[in-house]
């Protein structure tokens, strides 16, 4: 790609930003207000080794982290995992207005030997589509922020034997609340949900409809993903909030109804069934089938004869 940065280090975003040098090697909170990136932003694009959590305000620049924008018109809250390509793009609607906010960088070296180190990789927000950013409202705002200032007052403290506990145990809470307010957000967002429901019916009804899966095999989650432009972990977390199934469970039950037509309406054998739907075996098609069903294609048929 070109002219792309890789930001190894904590200091490498302070650098590109052009703010002092952080206090801690590993992790660092930032006021946004002081951030000022080069003035060609248009060729500013970067990859970074680090976690980003970021609560800003009027920030006069789109991010787009993969194909899509985070919006920062509104109040809101954002999660960046590392090895994610970065890059700035103007708002011309915030250009008048002054920053503000906080940005708090981890690089995963400051999590070793802790419980967090596994398992901030289970949080999905840190992989989830960029307009699905996290909204608060005051109080909540409020509350990341007091977290946010705790880390902060911890690491600028004298280093001892406690201060990683102290601050892994903050973080961990701040993501836990995150994750609870996502929650929420995914609730009170039902009816975009819905429609994201009633688009993924049409876009598993067109891989059918269009043989794809007699060519191509089964389509993955991540090429469904695709074609809605969202993330695997957003699209399956949308689809449990609604159904409690995942988005390869609505995948399998779109392949069963597709193979229960078959069986009660054609006399393709069992084999040509299984090709037909993308199966590389006819003995892969007869477990799925079965243990959704609990009969055998074979069977299911001969309740219709």
């Amino acid at each position: 790609m070109k002219n792309l940065q890789h930001l190894k280090r904590v200091s490498d975003y302070h650098t590109l930003a052009n703010i002092a040098a952080p206090e801690h090697p590993l992790i660092s909170l930032i006021d946004y207000s002081q951030v000022q990136y080069p003035s060609d932003t248009e060729a500013l694009t970067w990859k970074q080794d680090y976690y980003t959590i970021g609560l800003k305000r009027n920030i006069a620049h789109k991010l787009f982290y993969g194909q899509q924008a985070y919006d920062f018109d509104e109040g809101v809250m954002t999660f960046v995992a590392p090895k994610q390509v970065m890059r700035l793009g103007d708002n011309p609607n915030l250009k008048s207005h002054k920053p503000s906010g906080w940005l708090l960088l981890i690089h995963p070296d400051f999590l070793w030997n802790t419980s967090l180190a596994t398992r901030i990789k289970q949080y999905d927000f840190f992989g989830y589509s960029v307009n699905e950013a996290l909204f608060l409202s005051e109080k909540e705002e409020q509350m990341m922020l007091e977290l946010l200032q705790n880390i902060r007052r911890e690491y600028q403290s004298n280093i001892d034997q406690f201060s990683q506990k102290i601050v892994v145990a903050q973080l961990e809470l701040l993501l836990n609340y995150a994750e609870r307010f996502y929650e929420r957000q995914f609730i009170t967002r039902k009816i975009s949900n819905h429609q994201i429901l009633g688009q993924l019916e049409e876009v598993l009804s067109r891989y059918f409809q269009e043989d794809y899966v007699t060519e191509h095999g089964i389509p993955t989650v991540q090429q469904v993903a695709d074609r809605l432009h969202l993330s695997p972990n957003y699209l399956s977390s949308v689809l449990k909030s609604l159904t409690g199934q995942s988005t390869q469970q609505h995948i399998h039950d779109k392949l069963i109804a597709k193979a229960k037509e078959q069986l009660s309406s054609t006399s393709l054998s069992i084999s040509e069934i299984a090709y037909g739907l993308g199966f590389e075996r006819p003995s892969s098609f007869t477990k799925l089938f079965k243990n959704k069903t609990e009969l055998s294609p074979l069977a299911f048929r001969k309740t219709y004869n």
